[in-house]
């Protein structure tokens, strides 16, 4: 069955999801974290299918999360690594690690866990922090039509003002 896009949707939730909400793409992305760079090695370690990983690393090339490098030795040889785009989705994929070692797996029974190189500590869990450096709840932010916001957009955070006045 195809996924379906959300390509026209003005949400940017929905929109990353075009690029990253495959279960395969996101286990691609957690090795790719972890030095993973070889066709081959993403095969093995993650027991996919040549064709899904192909197709998966196709649309993340495409997406610019990942570059397509050839490692210059033995003829043609590519590896794929993390662009700044990729990069800059350690925060997801550390807060989507942190709520499955805290809500699937339970505290203690983590399957790994991520510590500092230099210093062998674990970091600090993420918090959404204020402009003041609490960390806030769901309970303290509001959504409302960002500068991007197309019609549909503003009429749903409209709708959703005047239903609390």
């Amino acid at each position: 069955m195809p996924r379906t896009s959300f390509e026209d949707l003005n949400c940017s939730i929905a929109r990353s999801l075009d690029a990253l909400g495959d279960g395969w793409t996101m286990l691609i992305l957690r090795d790719a974290f972890f030095g993973v760079r070889r066709f081959a090695d993403f095969e093995r370690d993650l027991g996919i299918s040549k064709n899904v990983l192909a197709a998966r690393l196709r649309a993340l090339v495409e997406h610019g999360i990942l570059e397509r490098v050839d490692e210059g030795v033995h003829g043609e040889r590519f590896e794929y690594v993390l662009t700044p785009k990729g990069e800059a989705l350690l925060p997801v994929l550390t807060a989507l690690r942190e709520w499955g070692d805290r809500w699937v797996f339970g505290e203690g029974h983590e399957p790994y866990v991520v510590r500092e190189r230099t210093t062998g500590k674990r970091p600090d869990p993420l918090v959404v922090r204020g402009a003041d450096g609490r960390a806030l709840t769901r309970r303290d932010l509001r959504g409302e039509a960002g500068p991007g916001a197309d019609e549909t957009t503003r009429q749903r955070f409209g709708r959703r003002r005047a239903a609390k006045a």
